[in-house]
């Protein structure tokens, strides 16, 4: 029983997606409902990189449309339940955790905020300097630079305060290139003040290029305390 999220019992159907095979399905226990794919199985998928890959992408387009009709609370690629009963199981012991979440999150989105390093400015060194001359200009060359690069950790710091203070609701990550990710949960009718605010840090920071995404489903503010990991559960 592949899972893609929880959410709150709609009063009113939901117009459901095509997922990774067929069109997804919902499965109600109360006040809380699972959207499913009964027919998918992982296996298959394990053994082929681009069926992965493809399922992958269908299961984020999946959270990303239910994301714009309704408040979800997104489950990571690759969650499934053996069975029904024990899909209906888990929704009736965390009912409550589960609606509490959905509570908090309602209205909200996750935007991410990249803080991408600049290159510091290039010094020349002037052709005609030769000798000490240019090796002191090479030594003051690396310490402009080394000073560049510690104005930028200056400025991350600062910037996440700023940040924190304003937006309370905040993770950090960093990919593997090194970029420094700020995860921030905000009211999407505050998404313009939300501009505002980073293109102010961006012009009183010219040492850093702050790159804003998109509004996302809340990925990084869903509580892992009850929530199921990816592969088979009971």
């Amino acid at each position: 029983m592949y899972t893609y999220a929880f959410c709150q019992t709609p009063l009113t159907p939901l117009e459901l997606p095509q997922g990774i095979a067929t069109t997804v399905q919902m499965v109600t226990v109360g006040q809380l409902a699972a959207i499913v794919e009964p027919a998918v199985s992982l296996e298959p998928l394990q053994q082929d990189d681009t069926l992965l890959v493809q399922a992958a992408l269908a299961h984020d387009r999946v959270i990303r449309s239910l994301c714009l009709k309704s408040t979800i609370l997104p489950l990571r690629f690759g969650t499934c339940f053996n069975s029904l009963q024990g899909l209906s199981a888990h929704l009736e012991t965390y009912q409550q955790a589960y609606l509490s979440q959905l509570t908090h999150l309602n209205g909200k989105a996750e935007y991410t905020l990249k803080l991408m390093l600049l290159e510091p400015p290039d010094a020349v060194i002037a052709p005609e300097i030769k000798g000490k001359n240019y090796f002191l200009a090479k030594k003051q060359q690396y310490q402009q630079q080394l000073l560049y690069q510690q104005q930028q950790q200056a400025a991350i710091e600062q910037i996440e305060q700023a940040v924190l203070q304003t937006y309370p609701e905040y993770c950090g990550s960093q990919d593997a290139t090194g970029v420094k990710a700020m995860h921030l949960l905000v009211n999407r009718d505050h998404e313009q003040q939300l501009c505002d605010f980073i293109q102010a840090l961006q012009q009183q920071y010219p040492q850093l290029q702050l790159v804003l995404g998109a509004a996302l489903p809340p990925y990084h503010f869903v509580s892992s305390a009850s929530t199921v990991t990816p592969g088979s559960a009971s």
